[in-house]
């Protein structure tokens, strides 16, 4: 392989180079350990030349030695390939990033003109909270391919004609009920989307604003779910305990919840006793969701909970005790899990593996959480999302002590690429 430039690149140089020697990869790498303070990884030439990893400036300065050629031809021959792996990586990254946005226009989701309820008198008719719902749950799957940076204007102005239309409208008991029950909806799906972006400020209020409006729509789900979305902005944002607004969040639903919805809120009670480091408690969590999802029940499940299911349950298990440096439990419950998950909901997905990664991490297995990072970073690019580069930045620092590894050293430097 060449470049534009006519550089021969490192894996067929190298190759070439062996070959010249009459020399198995095996040979070259143990010819290469006698030159170091510690042998060569089992298959370290062979990475080297299919360019799965390239060397690093030492072992150039060894290849340079054992050929008995400049380290510059070396050193082009790496820069040439980096240069090629990124071309690559970015048109994979552009081609991602276009498919995730054809995701979300071909799934029903486009923005639709909204309805002007009040243009022709002040009152409004039963129909109108569930032709509202089902216009909020159409748009509520937006986030399964889009940041909250791209979200959540819009989210904003949907919640702001629903407020409208409670504070102006006039209705029925029951009406003014299903107008607050999706006044909440919406205002949990505007804070989800500022919290997501980073708004911290501004999702504590939308997550208040969900409170009030569940509680004055007598919606007790609905109410222990901004409960809980209150106990993960608690821990996210000010390092403290959501432990007390999960554990509310359970009561509130209670177990007259449907089960998709216990499920979910047995779950994040789960992921706060997991950073609280409590194992058994954490457990018990766990156990009351598993056992909440595999509930049949013919009762309809609200739509906020759609994309709650056993894979969604298997990954928070994994989180959890990847959180809780428990890798015997996390890999598999999470790797079973994401094989399933589609890359073009990217944002969950790279968040999800950045769980995976340090979970291998704390298994000793270095090149795979570091094959594991790398697709993390490439799934993050052109999100509106801050919490997937926040965990790469976690698993990076944690990558730094073991750069000494070529795999290591060279996710590192492509990491600083702008």
């Amino acid at each position: 392989m060449t470049t534009r430039d006519d550089v021969e690149t490192i894996g067929p140089l190298l190759r070439r180079l062996r070959k010249a020697t009459s020399r198995t990869q095996e040979e070259l790498a143990g010819d290469l350990s006698k030159r170091r303070s510690h042998p060569m990884e089992q298959g370290m030439v062979s990475r080297w030349e299919t360019e799965k990893a390239l060397p690093d400036p030492t072992s150039q300065q060894l290849l340079a030695a054992e050929f008995d050629v400049p380290v510059e031809e070396l050193r082009r021959a790496v820069v040439a390939a980096r240069r090629i792996r990124r071309q690559k990586k970015q048109t994979a990254k552009e081609r991602d990033v276009n498919r995730r946005q054809f995701m979300a226009a071909g799934a029903g989701i486009a923005v639709i003109p909204a309805i002007d309820y009040l243009g022709s008198g002040p009152r409004l008719g039963p129909d109108v909270p569930r032709q509202l719902r089902v216009r909020t749950a159409r748009l509520r799957r937006l986030d399964d391919f889009m940041g909250g940076g791209d979200t959540y204007a819009m989210y904003c102005q949907e919640l702001k004609d629903t407020v409208r239309l409670v504070d102006e409208g006039v209705y029925t008991e029951a009406t003014g009920a299903g107008l607050r029950s999706v006044l909440a909806e919406q205002a949990q799906l505007a804070g989800w989307a500022a919290f997501d972006a980073g708004r911290y400020g501004e999702a504590r209020s939308h997550y208040l604003t969900a409170m009030a409006a569940a509680q004055a729509a007598e919606d007790s789900s609905l109410a222990g779910n901004s409960y809980a979305f209150l106990a993960y902005l608690e821990w996210a944002t000010n390092g403290r305990s959501g432990i007390e607004f999960a554990t509310a969040a359970c009561e509130t639903a209670g177990r007259d919840a449907s089960p998709r919805v216990r499920a979910l809120l047995w779950d994040r009670l789960a992921w706060q006793h997991a950073t609280s480091g409590n194992a058994n408690a954490t457990g018990r969590a766990l156990a009351a969701a598993e056992e909440a999802i595999r509930e049949e029940s013919d009762r309809p499940e609200p739509d906020w909970v759609y994309w709650v299911d056993a894979d969604e349950i298997a990954i928070m298990t994994g989180r959890c005790w990847a959180e809780l440096h428990r890798p015997l439990r996390a890999i598999p419950a999470l790797e079973s899990a994401l094989s399933r998950y589609d890359d073009t909901r990217a944002r969950d997905k790279a968040l999800y593996l950045s769980w995976l990664a340090s979970a291998y991490l704390d298994a000793g297995e270095i090149e795979h959480s570091v094959a594991i990072t790398g697709k993390v970073l490439d799934l993050s690019h052109g999100l509106a999302s801050t919490r997937p580069a926040g965990r790469s930045r976690i698993l990076l620092h944690r990558l730094q002590q073991h750069r000494q590894l070529s795999p290591v050293a060279e996710l590192l430097e492509r990491s600083r690429v702008p």
